[in-house]
C-alpha cells in the first residue's frame, strides 16, 4: 500500500476519543452542503487536520460562509447547521 505525501496532519483524535482522518472529508466537488458535511469540514479546521484557508479554496467556500458555520457550531453546536433550524438559531 502506498501513502500519497499530504502537507500536515493525515488524521486528528478528537475530543470524545474518534479519529477524523483525511478519508473522512468530503468530496472536493461537493456542491450540496448538508450539516454533517458541514459539521466535518468545521471539525476538520478546528482540530488541525486542514488549515482554514485549504478548506475555502477546496471547497470553493467564502469566507464569510465558513465563519458562519464555524460561528453556528460554536454557539449551538452541530444542530445549529441543519437548514431547518437556521432561523433559529439565527443572530438578530
Amino acid at each position: 500500500m502506498y501513502l500519497k505525501k499530504v502537507d500536515g496532519l493525515r488524521q486528528v483524535m478528537l475530543p470524545d476519543g474518534s479519529i477524523l482522518s483525511r478519508a473522512d472529508l468530503p468530496p472536493v466537488d461537493t456542491r450540496r452542503w448538508v450539516a454533517s458535511r458541514k459539521a466535518i469540514v468545521v471539525k476538520a479546521v478546528t482540530h488541525g487536520l486542514i488549515s482554514e484557508s485549504e478548506a475555502l479554496s477546496r471547497y470553493s467556500l467564502s469566507e464569510e460562509e465558513f465563519s458562519s458555520w464555524r460561528s453556528a457550531v460554536d454557539s449551538h453546536g452541530e444542530n445549529a447547521l441543519k437548514v431547518t433550524t437556521i432561523q433559529k438559531y439565527r443572530q438578530l
